[in-house]
């Protein structure tokens, strides 16, 4: 008898099938795509906060409006922060909902335009945007936020219309 055919056939695999070449460039892709997608975008990081600000803008409006009473956006390079006249005096605007929020690293801010009431000591870069009890503000502003090359500005107008344009 011959000993090749007796012998059960071996089968030799020297390297991968097709199929498991696909699996493997499925689950890379799979994997890469999960990467990329994670990374921060910086031009969706700026259109957030851009977002954040203006909405936060339009609450203080409409309490100013619901509270009978006056309430201010103090804007600066370094962060915003909400104020409301009490007792013939600015005090801070439920700090827990409208306290002072900096902006984010990398994001820098600058105040265009309007003139509205200055703050004690504060830097030139800073003004105060007053809400009336209708709603209406005591000056136009537009705040210009960049993050490297991408800008965003948040303009205010008199009629106490807060909008998102880019900048």
């Amino acid at each position: 008898m011959n000993r090749a055919m007796s012998r059960p056939r071996q089968a030799l695999r020297n390297g991968f099938s097709l199929i498991e070449l696909m699996v493997v460039l499925f689950v890379i892709g799979l994997l890469a795509s999960v990467v990329v997608l994670s990374l921060p975008d910086e031009g969706r990081a700026l259109r957030d906060e851009a977002e954040r600000f203006a909405a936060r803008t339009v609450a203080a409006r409409d309490a100013a409006i619901s509270g009978a009473r006056p309430v201010a956006v103090v804007v600066g390079r370094a962060g915003y922060y909400f104020e409301q006249r009490r007792d013939g005096r600015w005090q801070p605007l439920e700090p827990g909902r409208f306290g002072l929020v900096g902006w984010k690293p990398g994001t820098s801010a600058s105040v265009v335009g309007g003139a509205g009431e200055a703050v004690a000591g504060a830097a030139p870069e800073r003004q105060r945007v007053v809400f009336d009890p209708v709603g209406l503000a005591s000056s136009e502003a537009r705040v210009r936020l960049a993050h490297g090359s991408r800008a965003l500005v948040v303009s205010v107008a008199r009629d106490g219309t807060v909008k998102l344009d880019a900048g």
